[in-house]
């Protein structure tokens, strides 16, 4: 059975997340800011008390190592603005996501990202997956919502086998 691109897609992005799901119902909130090295990259609290990720505009060399903090926000960042290019409204600026903090929170945070990623995919059309795409690259590359949205399917398997990763570790440093 041939699948139309949207639902070829939407099966992908399904595929995903119900990997992610394994590891989702086993986080535990010491696991979000367990950091793997010397040279991490995580989430801290400001002077207003709201989590806000280590940030470098030039990325070092070598990088950090993130924590599960940090891929969760970065997760929740990118999601959230490529909803936003899905849903053709303003996108919001990195400084805009705050991160919810460990355990259920951000996990709820997440599945409600989930949510309303799937419903701007099942509203797509083959029209609307042709339309320009300017994120994540620059507007005059030539690549459209499907592009997108493949990419969102490949930068979330990313994140999802990084977190997946560092809960493992994390769970046998704590013994």
């Amino acid at each position: 059975m041939a699948l139309t691109a949207p639902a070829l897609l939407r099966w992908q992005f399904d595929l995903t997340w119900s990997l992610f799901e394994h590891h989702l119902d086993r986080l535990e909130p010491a696991d979000f800011l367990w950091e793997p090295a010397a040279s991490c990259w995580t989430m801290r609290r400001d002077a207003d008390d709201a989590w806000r990720p280590d940030w470098a505009d030039i990325e070092p060399d070598p990088v950090p190592v993130p924590t599960i903090a940090w891929l969760t926000w970065h997760l929740g960042w990118w999601w959230s603005v490529a909803g936003d290019h899905l849903g053709r409204r303003t996108a919001r600026q990195r400084e805009d996501v705050v991160w919810p903090g460990p355990g259920e929170a951000t996990i709820a945070w997440l599945c409600g990202l989930r949510k309303e990623w799937t419903d701007e995919l099942d509203r797509l059309t083959a029209d609307d997956l042709a339309r320009p795409a300017a994120f994540p690259w620059p507007s005059d590359a030539g690549l459209t919502v499907t592009h997108m949205v493949g990419w969102v399917n490949a930068e979330l398997m990313k994140n999802v086998a990084e977190i997946g990763q560092l809960r493992l570790l994390s769970v046998l440093h704590r013994g």
